[in-house]
């Protein structure tokens, strides 16, 4: 069965309707209370770009702080930004984690797409670099969170170091992770390819299919750069009908049996998108499974 795919109206129900409320409450704080920064709050431009850009949380005791870099799902279109997610970060800052909520260029902006896509989160997640004396930022305690084509993004941030000099999105020295968590990810680029997820959102954001362009999916597909020898753990609702947990389970039990710690947590009756609603019980259990990395 082909896989929906999520519009517009569908993110407007959703933020308005019951599960949005659960959405925007149920944190400590408010989105607000934790950013850094001058008038324009925590924005910060890792580049020259308008959508090379993230947000900055800071938690309000002393640091030097743990950070969590924060990446939104939206199968890489354009449509979808950073705000989605952004809900995580308060819950996130009360546990006592920074976090780097990370907007990048989409498939449908100008460079988005193959590699810009890539490129773009992958130099957010360097700049990290930049920012941590100035914020008192721990670079010993990284790790990446992401949800649907953010939870891609997430695990293959820690899989930059399996990939070859040739390639387009090869980097001499990575940010190295803690740890990476994917939240309802779409860890293997070919099998998202096969099921047609995003009704061919793997194809736009890559530029060709398996058979076109293997080098592209060897280099951005997480699941053919196993292992990665980092931490991996994906949390999995058992009722998603946008990324399917059997993905999760076929990564899973790829990574365990080359060797990687990985673990997929099954949440039973959740769908997509309770995993980033911090007033929910998942959203809930996603914060305390980050916590407990360190």
């Amino acid at each position: 069965m082909r896989a929906k795919l999520w519009t517009r109206r569908d993110w407007i129900q959703m933020i308005t309707g019951a599960g949005g409320l659960a959405l925007l409450s149920g944190c400590g704080s408010k989105a607000g209370d934790h950013k850094i920064g001058d008038a324009e709050g925590s924005r910060v431009h890792y580049g020259t770009d308008q959508f090379q850009f993230g947000d900055l949380q800071l938690p309000t005791k002393s640091g030097p702080h743990p950070v969590a870099i924060v990446i939104h799902g939206g199968f890489w279109r354009s449509q979808y930004g950073l705000d989605h997610i952004a809900p995580m970060c308060p819950a996130l800052n009360d546990a006592g984690w920074a976090t780097w909520n990370i907007e990048y260029r989409r498939v449908g902006n100008p460079g988005g797409g193959w590699p810009g896509t890539f490129l773009d989160v992958a130099t957010a997640a360097d700049y990290l670099r930049e920012l941590a004396t100035k914020h008192n930022l721990d670079l010993n305690r990284v790790v990446s969170l992401g949800h649907s084509a953010g939870g891609h993004l997430a695990i293959w941030l820690a899989a930059r170091p399996k990939i070859r000099a040739e390639s387009e999105l090869y980097s001499a020295d990575p940010i190295p992770l803690h740890a990476a968590v994917s939240l309802a990810g779409v860890v293997d680029l070919r099998q998202g390819h096969d099921q047609s997820l995003g009704q061919g959102a793997v194809k736009a954001l890559v530029g060709g299919t398996p058979d076109t362009d293997p080098d592209r999916y060897s280099a951005g597909s997480p699941a053919d750069l196993l292992p990665l020898r980092v931490h991996q753990v994906l949390i999995h609702g058992t009722d998603d009908r946008i990324v399917p947990v059997s993905m999760g389970r076929a990564y899973c039990a790829a990574a365990t049996a080359k060797g990687d710690k990985a673990e997929l947590i099954e949440l039973d009756a959740t769908g997509h998108f309770e995993l980033v609603s911090p007033g929910a019980e998942q959203g809930k259990k996603v914060v305390e499974t980050v916590s407990g990395l360190l």
